[in-house]
């Protein structure tokens, strides 16, 4: 019953993206629309900056103030000096 389920899936999804792929056509990106104004394209440096070291950075700055304006306390941290292996009462039976 899975094999059946997953044929009827995998249908599906190819049929799905075969009409997705016939329905945005290509052709229709070249012809010029009226009122159009492109302006020029970005060199090679400036897509690679604005798409690659733009959110990389971004990214950097985000995670630098969340470290230096962390006020968690320090005995609430889990590190490997805090963590006691032996039990605080003994159990008596």
């Amino acid at each position: 019953m899975d094999k059946k389920n997953a044929l009827r899936a995998g249908a599906l999804a190819a049929g799905t993206t075969l009409m997705m792929l016939l329905m945005s056509s290509p052709a229709l990106a070249l012809t010029r629309d009226d009122g159009d104004d492109p302006g020029t394209g970005l060199s090679v440096v400036e897509t690679l900056g604005l798409y690659v070291l733009a959110p990389i950075a971004l990214f950097a700055i985000i995670a630098g103030l969340v470290l230096v304006l962390d006020r968690s306390k320090e005995e609430h941290r889990v590190t490997s000096r805090n963590i006691k292996t032996r039990p605080k009462a003994d159990a008596k039976a």
